[in-house]
Order: structure tokens, then C-alpha cells, then sequence
């Protein structure tokens, strides 16, 4: 039996989950989320707890045991928490900010990179003021929020495919929590 699967899912007070037949709903105080299950996959709610069921053991029915109670659990971290994404802008020049839709980049190259931030999906973008004699060349903090955490990654990823960070400066966009070796150049420095 599956170790993610067989866990039963903890709803929190303020998050109401409704199961029909294979659709899930759940819904709290940030927002609703919907889910259809696979063919053999049943959901069982008992008060404030929810368990995931399985009809054989063949492995397809083994991975989406697991699936399923993955994105059931998700969605109900999401309408009661939400989830957030942080990025690093670093570059010398390199800005980003919000314009209603649209999430605006420069990061070096000749033109600027507009990207349309998707419905149910909140983007914040700081400028850092940089003190001097510093030597971050952090420029920007962007944060990512939203309810589903499928789309709230997706455009992070997105973001960061416009400028990936480069190993030999650490220029471009990366996460909060990301690390980049930083390699040596041919001078040795």
C-alpha cells in the first residue's frame, strides 16, 4: 500500500470538502478548487479527515492512490494558505514590475519581457535599493501567490525561463531558496 496514499488528509477548521461521486470540491477561505478522480480511486470523508481508497492493487491504480491524495492535500493547503513563490532578480540593470496584466522584465536584453500574469494568480514585484559599497546585485524580489500550487509554480518557472542564472556572474532570475555555484572564470578570479 502506498505510504503517500494510505495517509489520511487533516481538514483544517474554516475548509469544507465535497465529494460527489468522482468530483472533489473544496472550498475555504481563500478561494474553491475542483478535482475529478481516476476510474477506482475512492475518496472517503469522516468528520474533519479524509481517506483515500484504492479498488486493486495493479500499478496504475498503486500511482494515482497517491496521486490523488497528493492533489487532494494541496488543494486544501491552498484554499486555506495559499501557496508563494519568491524570485531574485540579480543583475546590474535588471529590474522587473507589475503593470495590470502584465508582469514587465528587463534583464539585459534589447527589448523588454512581458509576460501575462494567468487569473488566479497575484504577482508582486519590489524593487531593492541598493546601499552603497554593496556587492549583491540583487535588483528585485518578485512573489508569486495563488491558491492552486500547479499554477502558482508554472509562472514562477516561467518567469525564470527569461534569464536562467548563469554560473560564471550568478546574473539572471532564480528562487529565494536556490543556490548556484559560481565557477571560475579562465583569468582564475
Amino acid at each position: 500500500m502506498s505510504r503517500i496514499g494510505r495517509t489520511p488528509i487533516k481538514v483544517p477548521a474554516g475548509v469544507t470538502v465535497q465529494i460527489n461521486d468522482r468530483d472533489v470540491h473544496v472550498k475555504g477561505k481563500l478561494g474553491e478548487l475542483n478535482y475529478t478522480m481516476q476510474d477506482g480511486i475512492v475518496v472517503v470523508q469522516e468528520e474533519n479527515l479524509i481517506k483515500i481508497e484504492r479498488s486493486d492493487d495493479s500499478r496504475p491504480q498503486k500511482a494515482f492512490h497517491g496521486l490523488t491524495r497528493a492533489l487532494i492535500q494541496n488543494m486544501v493547503t491552498g484554499v486555506s494558505e495559499g501557496y508563494q513563490k519568491e524570485l531574485h532578480v540579480i543583475g546590474t540593470g535588471y529590474s522587473a514590475e507589475v503593470m495590470k496584466p502584465w508582469l514587465k522584465i528587463s534583464i539585459g536584453y534589447s527589448h523588454d519581457i512581458l509576460l501575462e500574469i494567468p487569473e488566479g494568480i497575484t504577482v508582486s514585484a519590489e524593487p531593492v535599493a541598493r546601499m552603497r559599497g554593496s556587492k549583491s546585485a540583487l535588483q528585485a524580489i518578485v512573489k508569486v501567490n495563488g491558491i492552486n500550487k500547479e499554477d502558482v509554480g508554472k509562472f514562477a518557472a516561467e518567469i525564470r525561463k527569461c534569464r536562467k542564472p548563469e554560473n560564471y556572474k550568478g546574473k539572471g532570475i532564480r528562487y529565494a531558496d536556490e543556490f548556484v555555484k559560481i565557477k571560475i572564470g579562465k583569468s582564475g578570479k
